[in-house]
């Protein structure tokens, strides 16, 4: 059985999807600001928001760690 990926930042460790998390909630605030500048009208964000940093943190952690 292997261990879950984790990093080691200051001496301690992160498992790898809070990494993968962070990173998508960086990505999701970027989107945000793409949709905000070319003035696209978001009918539920209480759903897109959450939703996409979902899409964001699983597609990380498809991409580096699977």
């Amino acid at each position: 059985m292997t261990r879950a990926p984790s990093f080691d930042i200051l001496g301690s460790f992160f498992p790898a999807w809070l990494i993968c998390l962070a990173s998508a909630l960086l990505l999701t605030a970027a989107a945000r600001w793409l949709v905000s500048r070319a003035h696209i009208l978001i009918a539920a964000p209480v759903l897109t928001y959450p939703s996409l940093t979902a899409l964001f943190t699983f597609a990380l952690w498809l991409v580096f760690f699977r």
